[in-house]
């Protein structure tokens, strides 16, 4: 009793100052004096991490300072352990499967989770995936309390929504709020990004909690916040249930998450290129190659296509046709609508499988995080192409891009990603040569 007493003072608390957004006057025609009932309903399934892993340790100063503050007179740069908190959502009572994110557990030498009842559980990881940001963990215990996922493809901006978590530390607090925006991209450094954006105030160890609607289903993992203070701003991120529900589904039933595969090398197009180009549209993604035998290929699609839509779904750029590609699954079929020269046309084509995550620039450098690359698929070309690069990444900041093509590392020629990932193995430092266009180019990747 005392635990939800201290709950709905929070909730209570913030809804009255004003902390998130108005209290909605009805929900399903019926008067609302008090989201209590909500809170009661949802917030037992959501539950608090506590991971702690060995990091590489830093140097404690000199030895007055360790003595003066009782500090362990350990070599310096010695292995630690380090605790840190998140929360998460419990989808699955009978089989203890929690929902939660990606950068909550990654690391993990151990990973506890506390329940609402304050029941502490050893948890295992089932299955993580870095580019969405959701993980899988697991705990064996009876009594659990699920909360259902929601259909995230219904939020509309201005929903009601609680945020619950255990921001700084403070466990089961709930925050509300509406959805301000949906669809939001390049805003961490995942790869594949479409988040629901909510000013319900999200903090640091919300990652992982659950984004609620009115109707007391899940609808979104909370992952990410804007801030210049490491503190609410009325601007928070959820991964919607559509991807998380998906990316789940496949960790459990394949042990990995497998997706979608056009086969096209893309650069964006905006007013400035659309003018050099002479063509009549300002958005959409321009085709630079094709991969032979490619999902691409068997559309019909060539070099200098510009796709505009994707079921639908209008296309503004590179970065947009690789999240909406890469968040559908191998074999799934898609509707492309394309310009080639001052026609526009249709075509459909069931998509490929992407490679394996070696391909991912994080396996190869920490300063290409961010770019995918595959064997270069011109003709009569050898090298290692760069698929994709996500907007604001590592690698997009050394001015890595779509299309281009790596020759050599090092002064190191390179025709695979493997041998790429040899060259840059165990160097701070990676000279790549690039052609891009007509033009050959020397970055350096530190």
């Amino acid at each position: 009793m005392r635990k939800y007493s201290s709950l709905l003072l929070t909730a209570a608390y913030l809804l009255a100052s004003g902390a998130g957004a108005a209290l909605p006057g009805s929900i399903d025609g019926r008067p609302v004096k008090s989201l209590a009932p909500l809170v009661e309903k949802t917030a037992p399934a959501v539950v608090n991490i506590r991971v702690s892993q060995t990091v590489a340790g830093r140097p404690f100063g000199d030895e007055a300072f360790r003595r003066f503050f009782g500090i362990p007179d350990r070599p310096r740069g010695a292995p630690r352990q380090a605790v840190s908190a998140g929360s998460g959502v419990i989808v699955d009572a009978g089989k203890g499967y929690i929902l939660t994110n990606h950068h909550v557990v990654n690391g993990a030498d151990e990973i506890q989770i506390t329940t609402f009842d304050g029941r502490t559980l050893d948890a295992e990881i089932v299955g993580s995936d870095e580019r969405t940001d959701i993980a899988v963990i697991r705990v064996e215990a009876e009594d659990l309390v699920a909360m259902p996922i929601g259909d995230s493809e219904t939020v509309r901006v201005g929903d009601f929504v609680l945020a619950i978590g255990n921001p700084f530390g403070l466990n089961h607090t709930v925050t509300s709020g509406i959805v301000s925006a949906l669809g939001r991209m390049g805003i961490g450094n995942n790869t594949l990004e479409d988040f629901i954006q909510t000013d319900a105030s999200i903090n640091p160890g919300n990652s992982g909690g659950a984004l609620v609607n009115m109707a007391g289903e899940l609808v979104g993992i909370n992952s990410a916040i804007i801030s210049g203070s490491g503190g609410n701003v009325g601007i928070g991120f959820a991964v919607p249930t559509e991807i998380a529900g998906s990316v789940m589904r496949q960790l459990l039933d394949f042990g990995e998450v497998r997706r979608g595969l056009l086969g096209v090398t893309i650069d964006t197009i905006n007013p400035e290129n659309a003018k050099a180009l002479n063509i009549p549209i300002e958005r959409g993604a321009l085709i630079t190659g094709v991969t032979p035998g490619s999902a691409a290929e068997a559309a019909g699609l060539k070099v200098d296509d510009i796709i505009v839509e994707i079921n639908g779904e209008k296309i503004d750029g590179a970065s947009q046709l690789s999240n909406t590609i890469g968040l559908k699954n191998p074999g799934e079929e898609v509707r492309i609508k394309y310009v080639r020269g001052e026609r526009t046309r249709t075509t459909r084509t069931a998509l490929g499988r992407q490679t394996a995550q070696s391909d991912a620039g994080e396996d190869v450098h920490p300063g290409l995080a961010g770019a995918r690359f595959a064997v270069a698929a011109r003709t009569g070309v050898r090298g290692i192409e760069v698929v994709e690069v996500a907007e604001g990444s590592p690698a997009a900041q050394r001015d890595i891009r779509a299309g281009d093509l790596i020759t050599a590392a090092n002064r190191i020629r390179v025709n695979t990603v493997a041998e790429l990932t040899e060259v840059a193995r165990g160097s701070n430092i990676v000279f790549l040569y690039i052609v891009r266009g007509d033009r050959t180019l020397l970055r350096q990747i530190r």
